[in-house]
This record gives structure tokens, sequence and C-alpha cells, in this order.
């Protein structure tokens, strides 16, 4: 199922894309796409029912409504730093022993065609495409990646921007380059993992005013994303409606020679990832 989330932020209402393409309300089944609905297999059965249900879910007219996250109440933002082997090759970096972790607040997620805001003092505003993970079982030391994948519930296309100069140059952790506010666009939908056949295989793209910046695949990912729940799961505990971020591929700014395209205020970013549907922002000053 394509899982989403429309109307004004805030104020989203839980919605369904079907298999024809028509955005479904989902309002009168389920109070909102999160964590809650995610570990409850009934109420899972009963979107999945009312989907296939020919006029059981109202169509919603998509003209000029905005979509919001795909997940609600989301719990916590775990990320892993440098875990594509070609992107550790362009900035240099070794290949990590063990995932690098770092975190992003939930209030840095936004809208997938929401406006990203560059913050005040930024010289270095990066781009990040990435697959998101979105947990739907509370996982605490698993023994295997297989077991891992058994506790995702979901994919979605996440854009980690990123302060260079902030994570990098001014000391202490990287999370300050990354918890700016809007620093985190989410969806435009939740692809629940049944759907997935293999999250090892798919494509991840960025566009900067239209030019092709990242063309790369999740095989390239140095920990997988069953592996990566395993690991994680050993050091935190794993709620449902956890989201982690795993990783971004070859092509971000610092990675390109001076003068290095960092984003300005007017610049547009477009991204997707293949099957879970593609983002659009413009940049604005915070």
């Amino acid at each position: 199922m394509k899982l989403l989330r429309v109307g004004t932020a805030g104020a989203e209402r839980p919605a369904l894309l079907d298999r024809d393409g028509t955005l479904r309300d989902l309002s009168g089944i389920v109070p909102d796409i999160d964590g809650e609905l995610l570990a409850d297999a009934s109420a899972l059965a009963r979107v999945r029912a009312a989907a296939e249900t020919p006029g059981v879910l109202p169509a919603l007219d998509a003209t000029g409504l905005r979509i919001g996250p795909p997940l609600g109440r989301i719990g916590k933002i775990v990320c892993i730093g440098l875990n594509y082997h070609d992107h550790a090759a362009e900035t240099g970096a070794a290949i990590p022993a063990e995932p690098i972790l770092f975190f992003k607040a939930p209030d840095t997620v936004v809208g997938p065609d929401d406006t990203v805001l560059v913050p005040r003092g930024s010289r270095k505003t990066d781009w990040e495409v990435e697959l998101a993970v979105v947990i739907g079982r509370t996982a605490r030391y698993l023994g295997s990646a297989a077991e891992g994948l058994a506790h995702v519930a979901g994919y979605a296309t996440a854009h980690d921007v990123s302060e260079r100069e902030f994570q990098i140059e001014r000391g202490g952790t990287w999370d300050k380059g990354k918890n700016c506010e809007t620093f985190n666009p989410l969806g435009p939908w939740l692809v629940t993992a049944d759907e997935v056949a293999d999250p090892q295989a798919l494509p991840l793209r960025l566009w900067v005013n239209g030019e092709l910046k990242q063309n790369g695949t999740t095989a390239e990912q140095i920990f997988p994303v069953g592996e990566v729940v395993r690991y994680l799961s050993h050091f935190m505990t794993l709620y449902p409606g956890d989201i982690i971020n795993t990783g971004t591929p070859a092509g971000v700014a610092m990675g390109q020679p001076e003068p290095k395209p960092y984003l300005k205020a007017g610049d547009v970013v477009e991204l997707e990832v293949e099957g879970l549907g593609r983002q659009r922002q413009e940049l604005k000053d915070a």
C-alpha cells in the first residue's frame, strides 16, 4: 500500500493512493498514519480490505491539496552516516567498521514539496537523497539481518538536508548541522514493506535546478537495511513509528571540486527513490 497524509501542516488527514493512482480518504477507517497504526495488524488489514473493495474509500480531489509527511507522531529519527561505498570515497573518508550514528529531531520533518530553509549564516547547505526505513514492530537485541527486515513496516523517500560547516567545522557532534528547521523532507508516500521486494535494489536520484547530481543505488550501501536495524537494536530500542535514514550515495556538493555548488535561496531540488515517490523543494532564506 501507498499510505500518505494530506492537508495543511499540523492538520493532515490519512489517505491512500490506490492502484489506479486515485487518492482515497482513509479518515473514516483510521485516525492517522502513525506508529500505532503500523503496529496494529488488524487495523492495517482493515485498511487493505477497504482499499481493495470498490466504493468503500471516497476519492479526494488532489488539485491544490498539500501532501504532508506520510507519518505522524514520529518517535525518533536515527541516521546512518557514510553508508555508501561511493559517498565515502568522494569525501575521502575511510569505510567505517561499524555504522556511524547521529540523530535528527522529529520537528525537522516537513512534507515532500514544502519549502526548505537555508539557515542564517549558512555557507554550506548540502543535499542528500536517502532511503528512509519506518519501523513497525518493537525491536530489541535482534539476532540477524533477517529479523531486522521483519521489523520494518515500510519505506519512504527522505532528503537529509545538511549544513556542512555546522556539521564538521564547528566542533562537537554532527547533529547541529543536521537539525535546522525543514531539514528532513519526507514522502510523499509510506510504501508498505510487502511492496518493496528488495530494499537493496532501489535507484536513488537527485537534481538541483534540473541538473542530475546524485544517481545511485541502495546496492552500494555498506550496511544494508536489515543489518542496520539489527545493529541499532543493540544500542537502543526501536519502536513503531521510528525512522531510520540509511545514508546517501555519491554526488553531494561536499564531494565536488571547488567552488563547491552548495545550495542557496532560489534553488530547486528534486529527488526520488524508485517506487517510493518524488519530492520537489524550493529553497528560501530562514
